[in-house]
Parts: C-alpha cells; sequence; structure tokens
C-alpha cells in the first residue's frame, strides 16, 4: 500500500532510508513538485543527488526503466549512469516508491537564453536534438518538451528533465503542454513519434524568443485556424527566427526522415547564428571564439565545436 507522494511534504533534514538497498539519503530542499511526483534534493554521504516520490509505484517503475534504457546507450558513449538507485521508504508504516538520480543543474531554456543571449540557440539545440536522437534510437518519445524540462548549464550543456512523459514509439503520447503540443495547432496526432518531439523542439525557440505574439496568437486564434502556417507567420517575420525558417517549417510538418537528419540539418541552418555567438563580448569562451575564427584545434570542450565537422 502506498501513501500519496503529492500531498505529503518531507522536511528538510529528513533521512531517507531504502527499504531493499539499505542506502540513507538527506533530503536537502524541494526542487519540484510534477503531475506525477516530487524531486528533492538529497545527498548520500558526500554526493549530491535528486530523488524523486511517486504514489504511482507503475508510473515511478516505468520512469526508471527509460532512465536505465538510456543509460545503457550512454554507457556506450563514455557517460555516467542518470539513474542511481530505485527502493521504497517506509514512513507511517506505508511504503512510498522512489529513485535516485543524478542531480542536473542549470537554468531553464528560457532563463538561460534571457542571461546569456539569444546566439545560444545553435549550440543548445544542437545538444538537445542529440539527446532526443538517442531516446528515438533507443524507442521513446520524450513527449513534454518545453522551457522547464531542458536545463542548459556550463556554456551550453543540456540535461534533460522530467521523464514521466516519455512514451514508447507508437503509443499515445502520455503527458504533454498544450501550446507546444501539434494536436493542437493541427498539425498531427497524439501517437508518440519523433516528429512529435520535432514540433515541440520547433516550439521551444517561438516560445524563447517571440513568447509575447505566440502568447497573443493562442489567446486570439480560434481552435479552427490553429495551423503551423500561423506559426510559420512568426517565424518569418521575427528576425533572430527567419534564418530557421526552412529548418522549422520541416519540424512543423514532420518531414524531416529520422533525428539523425533533422540534427545535421540543425547544425547547418544555425552555421551563421552560432558565429555570431562566437563574437559576442560576454559569456562566450575564449576558444570558442578562437574556434569559430577559423582555427582548426583539437578540443574536448563542449561549445561548438560540432561546427568543425
Amino acid at each position: 500500500m502506498t501513501t500519496s507522494s503529492e500531498n505529503v511534504q518531507l522536511p528538510p533534514g529528513t533521512v531517507v532510508q531504502g527499504k531493499w538497498n539499505g542506502k540513507k539519503y538527506r533530503l536537502e530542499r524541494l526542487l519540484g513538485i510534477g503531475a506525477n511526483g516530487q524531486v528533492y534534493l538529497a545527498t548520500l554521504g558526500r554526493s549530491v543527488c535528486a530523488l524523486k516520490f511517486s504514489s504511482e509505484a507503475t508510473e515511478l517503475q516505468g520512469e526508471a526503466n527509460v532512465l536505465a534504457s538510456l543509460d545503457a546507450t550512454g554507457r556506450r558513449r563514455g557517460r555516467s549512469p542518470f539513474l542511481l538507485d530505485v527502493d521504497d521508504y517506509t514512513m507511517d508504516g506505508r511504503d512510498m516508491p522512489f529513485f535516485a538520480m543524478r542531480y542536473v543543474p542549470g537554468s531553464p531554456v528560457n532563463a538561460y537564453l534571457l542571461r546569456h543571449g539569444s546566439q545560444w540557440i545553435g549550440v543548445i539545440g544542437y545538444r538537445l536534438l542529440e539527446r532526443l536522437a538517442e531516446l528515438h534510437e533507443a524507442g521513446w518519445v520524450f513527449s513534454d518538451i518545453k522551457s522547464d524540462n531542458v536545463l542548459v548549464h556550463d556554456y551550453g550543456r543540456v540535461e534533460l528533465v522530467d521523464f514521466g512523459g516519455v512514451t514508447a514509439i507508437g503509443r499515445s503520447v502520455r503527458q504533454f503542454t498544450e501550446i507546444y503540443d501539434r494536436g493542437y495547432w493541427s498539425a498531427g496526432s497524439r501517437t508518440a513519434d519523433p516528429a512529435y518531439d520535432w514540433f515541440a523542439f520547433a516550439m521551444l525557440w517561438l516560445h524563447a524568443i517571440d513568447g509575447k505574439r505566440l502568447l497573443q496568437l493562442t489567446r486570439t486564434l480560434l481552435p479552427q485556424n490553429r495551423h503551423p502556417r500561423e506559426l510559420m507567420k512568426l517565424v518569418r517575420s521575427h528576425p533572430r527566427l527567419r534564418p530557421l525558417e526552412s529548418w522549422m517549417e520541416r519540424a512543423f510538418a514532420g518531414s524531416f526522415a529520422d533525428s539523425r537528419e533533422a540534427l545535421q540539418e540543425w547544425r547547418v541552418a544555425n552555421r551563421g547564428a552560432v558565429g555570431e555567438a562566437a563574437s559576442a563580448k560576454t559569456h562566450v569562451p575564449g576558444w570558442m571564439t578562437g574556434l569559430l575564427a577559423g582555427s582548426v584545434v583539437l578540443c574536448a570542450s563542449l561549445a561548438a565545436v560540432w561546427l568543425l565537422h
């Protein structure tokens, strides 16, 4: 029997001991409350992680299974695991299922761009599409792409968070945000496929760069008039989005062959835009400027090196 984790908030300082694995986590603070659970910042000895609790054991296990699947792919690419532990916490005689995952620092996309500038769209977008391509190749669709679920840190490094809406390809999308949903814009079904994520990915940038006009559009358009052509009018009339017109149109139409093609076409579309990022005097590391100025340097840094390939 479980207790509702949505209704019970655990105070900072609570020591959560796993019923089966025995690990002891100290809760530091609540990070957020989502549609299917609560996430806390926690410590395990000197290590920092995040714990997610949910009253729905099946939902939580499904999310953990997705993370485990992605970790298997990530290990082949030399990445550290995201999923760290799966267990139950017994409180007042009832079990609260939880899993521990790597803590992801950073800012939501909109906040990062506001602070560092829209020149980072190319780099952030490329890294996000890499993550999505890996997810799609493993048989999943993220579905709930939005600013809060894409955290950016360390010069454009990207992590997806909140995998509660991840859906197996071919199934009905389990969780979405209306304004990012292609069904809302009469652009396709709510059946999970890679194109569902491409659409939401395009909406992410439209919302981040031209959010005021986009929200005004949603308030004024009748449901029967919602269509990607209205979104493309915003793209074509905004100087920052206009260079991405061809890519955005294909994303709204779902016309890429696969996510790897979407990734490569994004790189091509953003070459000029990321060049502008390199010329910025603030928030851009010097090695990025050197790369984009024409030096061909073998480098393990994590920004726009992909443009040289």
